[in-house]
């Protein structure tokens, strides 16, 4: 796997975003008031901004309103505000009569990591995925951003988006993947143990994948973009051959991509599963990079989980 570059995602949507706010008259964006400053959203059109002095409730509210009246909002803040502090609005407001209404959080996972336990919401993807209807993407470069939203901007469907504010890799699309709904794309192929991972992590499955290389285990690497609807199909076909998997998360090991493929692989397919993920419990202060350490976020313990899967598989 070839790697082009490095960029944030938060900074490549509101790139992104401004260009379809010049171009389409229906647009609308909410920005929260908590929502780290961009320069690229200084160039949408100011009647196309609703900006800053909103709380979140207050910005999911007025989008599920401007929906109404026609229009397809955008909201944008971060995780812990938008989603933690409006739930009871995403569900009745915007998901509840199925609003054309785009959430994009970003901090989410240990991004405000300096701002301890109150500050993070690393339990976004569970909830979301408890609320019907709702659809989750967690994109790990710029690459697969671009193709949801370009699939956002014709879908009619509600959705949350889960952005980074560190430079994240990009990684060629040598498939050819077109991003959509219920999508995934194999980021390298191998027949040993099957590595299904979000966001941030993808990379360190890559580099997991490479180390497990030298120690003759082929393994697959499997870039989740899209959490609901979970692309089980993707999965079924990975474990089908390899006979294990590993998920690998910036996330609470509950309910967000290890449930998710739990819940897949119990119901369907059982094989030997194991999850690099966060603990249960409210997380400390630091730094990101030492919060990644400290929790095991790191390639290291996603070759030892694959190393531990793919000695239990059935021979």
């Amino acid at each position: 796997m070839n790697i082009n570059k490095t960029a944030s995602t938060f900074e490549a949507f509101c790139g992104i975003i401004a260009r379809y706010a010049r171009e389409r008259d229906d647009f609308a964006l909410l920005v929260a008031k908590d929502v780290p400053d961009c320069g690229a959203l200084r160039e949408i059109p100011e009647d196309k901004i609703i900006s800053s002095c909103a709380d979140a409730h207050s910005a999911i509210l007025s989008a599920a309103g401007l929906a109404l009246a026609g229009k397809r909002p955008w909201v944008l803040g971060r995780a812990a505000g938008l989603l933690g502090g409006s739930y009871q609005h995403i569900r009745e407001a915007v998901a509840m009569p199925s609003l054309p209404v785009r959430i994009v959080a970003v901090d989410g996972g240990l991004s405000l990591a300096q701002d301890g336990a109150a500050g993070m919401l690393p339990s976004d993807i569970a909830l979301v995925r408890t609320i019907p209807g709702m659809n989750l993407f967690v994109p790990s470069d710029v690459l697969s951003l671009t193709g949801i939203v370009e699939g956002a901007e014709t879908d009619g469907a509600p959705l949350y988006i889960r952005l980074g504010r560190a430079p994240a890799p990009e990684f060629e699309n040598q498939s050819g993947e077109i991003f959509r709904l219920g999508g995934a794309r194999i980021l390298r192929e191998g027949a040993d143990v099957t590595i299904c991972a979000c966001g941030i992590m993808v990379s360190r499955a890559l580099e997991a994948a490479e180390r497990l290389e030298r120690q003759n285990i082929g393994a697959e690497v499997i870039d989740c973009y899209c959490l609901k609807p979970f692309p089980e199909q993707a999965l079924l076909s990975s474990v089908r051959r390899t006979g294990c998997c590993v998920t690998a998360e910036e996330h609470c090991g509950a309910g967000g991509l290890f449930g998710a493929a739990a819940e897949c692989l119990g119901r369907t397919y059982p094989v030997p599963l194991r999850s690099v993920s966060l603990p249960d419990e409210f997380i400390s202060s630091g730094t990101p990079e030492e919060l990644r350490e400290y929790y095991g976020l790191t390639w290291n313990e996603i070759v030892d989980a694959a190393a531990q899967v793919w000695a239990l598989r059935r021979r």
